[in-house]
């Protein structure tokens, strides 16, 4: 999830690229809530920054909603992971990707690490 409609189509393709099929995406927790709902998804990336709304606050909502998905949230942003340390840690995600480095690979290597 995204508010970024140019960035959620490169990461749609670099994932795709990588192997991983992107079943859907979402600009407001409002969607994304409801495609988590219709699609069921194994993973889902939130970006931290959503202007009016807070990715802390849809990974909480989405985890709330659909408990199979603790651990399987992945918080991505441009700004640093230490900006958000805390907050990424008290928050039900699997952890934190820097937008820069998003891949399958990146994305499963810490879904498994948190899942293990």
């Amino acid at each position: 999830m995204d508010d970024n409609e140019g960035f959620l189509a490169v990461a749609r393709d670099r994932l795709t690229r990588d192997g991983m099929d992107v079943v859907g995406t979402a600009t407001s927790q409002r969607e994304a809530l409801r495609l988590a709902e219709q699609l069921h998804p194994d993973v889902v990336l939130v970006d931290i920054s959503l202007g009016a709304e807070s990715g802390f606050e849809v990974t909480r909502r989405l985890v709330e909603d659909f408990p199979d998905l603790e651990a399987r949230v992945v918080l991505i942003s441009t700004r640093d992971e230490d900006d958000f340390a805390d907050l990424i840690a008290a928050s039900p995600a699997a952890g934190f990707l820097p937008k820069d480095l998003l891949s399958a690979g990146a994305v499963c290597a810490l879904v498994g690490a948190a899942r293990s």
